[in-house]
């Protein structure tokens, strides 16, 4: 792998890593503000029916960046890809 491929790659990982931070952050200060709002307004607790599917769709994004990011790689794509054509020379 050249300099050059390597050098993409990283620079991919590093910008869907900070992508993901940036998710965090903005919903740790959206769900603060809505928590705010929430008990300033009174009345039944409401914030939660945003903060439980966005915390869903904020652990699905850190699942995809951190967990199974070798899986969904281009390398990864290009290993199946000859391992099937291995399986129809057969």
């Amino acid at each position: 792998m050249s300099e050059e491929e390597l050098y993409r790659k990283a620079k991919k990982k590093a910008e869907e890593k900070i992508h993901f931070y940036k998710h965090l952050y903005g919903f740790i200060a959206a769900n603060i503000f809505f928590i705010i709002i929430n008990i300033i307004s009174g009345g039944d607790l409401w914030f939660y029916w945003v903060t439980f599917p966005w915390a869903i769709i904020l652990i699905l994004h850190f699942l995809k960046v951190f967990v199974f990011a070798e899986k969904l790689d281009d390398d990864y794509k290009e290993k199946m890809i000859e391992k099937e054509m291995e399986k129809m020379r057969k």
